[in-house]
């Protein structure tokens, strides 16, 4: 019999609970329910009012992994749905709006992705992001000194960027933008990205071509599509270890001199929390969005 738990008043059904997701380290299902309820005031803001797609991985990130992006059947009916274009015809997305929604999903076992639009306007994009991709030799500390240069490439524009890392390989940053369409967000994107490659030709390339990228940081600036989704902040990823998609100070990306130093496991983020706070809370102020140039 499937378990039930009452969370704020809903039943949300738990299963499979002492399944090992993780082997490397024997984290739990249990364990990725409880690391995504108790911090779901840090990752709760950064979901609400976003169509999620979740990447997931029930057996583990070594079994089957496939993104789910239409509503899974049997969504409880408190879920919060919402229709959202594309280029297909509409479909009914999931946003996950509170807590009991939240471990409702964990228990699908997912990473969470979301666009750089709200649900309530999906014609105007709210985020600028770029991901930063190394191609071995490459690794993170390369990303940082890319990260370093793109910061200060966004500052002259008015714009702040926030780092966070990818959970896998290499670094996120984020900004808060307004009044642009995802076309304009990705037309000014891709423009920074191949300035960034100008600027630093032995480290960067703005194109995906897989010749291209031994030794490089990929600036990919397409997740600025509309019909892209990237890493949520504080979502656990599909590795052989529990690693999260965390937040960052510009410190430590300044001082990083080996990628093992901006590794965080979900058992790390509880700390940085108490310690730091939401490092990204402020891309959820809209006074704090800036207008692209």
């Amino acid at each position: 019999m499937t378990p039930i738990t009452e969370v704020e008043g809903r039943r949300v059904p738990l299963s499979n609970l002492d399944k090992v997701l993780y082997p490397q380290t024997g984290f739990t299902k249990a364990e990725l329910v409880h690391y995504y309820a108790t911090g779901a005031d840090a990752l709760l803001p950064h979901l609400r009012d976003r169509a999620v797609s979740f990447l997931r991985y029930p057996d583990g990130p070594e079994g089957e992994l496939f993104f789910t992006k239409n509503v899974p059947p049997g969504t409880p009916e408190w879920v919060t749905t919402a229709e959202v274009p594309r280029s297909e015809g509409p479909a009914r997305m999931v946003v996950v709006q509170d807590l009991p929604s939240l471990v409702w999903a964990a228990n699908l076992v997912a990473e969470f992705h979301t666009h750089q639009w709200l649900v309530q306007d999906p014609d105007q994009a709210d985020r600028l992001v770029f991901d930063l991709d190394p191609g071995a030799p490459a690794h993170l500390v390369h990303c940082c000194e890319v990260a370093l240069w793109l910061r200060e490439r966004l500052a002259a524009d008015g714009i702040e960027a926030y780092p966070k890392t990818a959970g896998s390989k290499g670094l996120h940053l984020l900004a808060a933008v307004r009044g642009s369409s995802s076309e304009r967000t990705s037309e000014y994107a891709k423009a920074l990205a191949v300035e960034a490659e100008r600027a630093l030709p032995r480290l960067v390339v703005h194109r995906m071509t897989k010749s291209l990228r031994p030794g490089k940081v990929l600036v990919d600036w397409s997740q600025n599509a509309a019909r892209k989704t990237t890493a949520a902040p504080y979502t656990l990823r599909a590795r052989p270890a529990p690693l999260v998609s965390a937040p960052l100070t510009w410190a430590e990306v300044a001082a990083c001199r080996s990628p093992a130093e901006l590794e965080f496991q979900a058992r790390d983020i509880a700390p940085r929390l108490q310690d730091l706070g939401d490092l990204m809370a402020p891309l959820l102020d809209p006074q704090a969005a800036a207008r692209l140039p």
